[in-house]
């Protein structure tokens, strides 16, 4: 898939279980997600899973919604009953900060 050039790319990670096999594979749990820099909407997301329907779920968890949406968290906690259901509350938290960071940047250089 080939992202347009108004979007943007941010990784958020968090630490997760230590028995957890996410933690296992990765060492860590990992969101990424493709964001339009003028809306802030998510265009697509994916994370570190290791099933690939996880990855799907919380990629259709997250696309179409502002990135900084406050119900996507309640979101995640009603829906998501993985066992990195933390580690990927912590991760997209990051993620937030990332873009959040961003945009007070491209807002002081302009």
């Amino acid at each position: 898939m080939t992202y347009h050039k108004d979007t943007i790319y941010i990784i958020g990670d968090a630490k997760s279980s230590q028995k957890n096999p996410i933690t296992l594979r990765f060492n860590q749990f990992f969101i990424g997600v493709v964001v339009d820099r003028a809306s802030g909407r998510i265009v697509d997301a994916d994370c570190s899973a290791t099933i690939a329907l996880t990855a799907h779920f919380v990629c259709s968890l997250l696309t179409g919604r502002l990135i900084d949406d406050p119900s996507i968290i309640s979101d995640i906690e009603q829906r998501y009953f993985g066992s990195s259901q933390k580690a990927l509350i912590v991760a997209f938290g990051d993620a937030l900060k990332k873009y959040k960071q961003y945009r007070s940047q491209t807002a002081l250089s302009k």
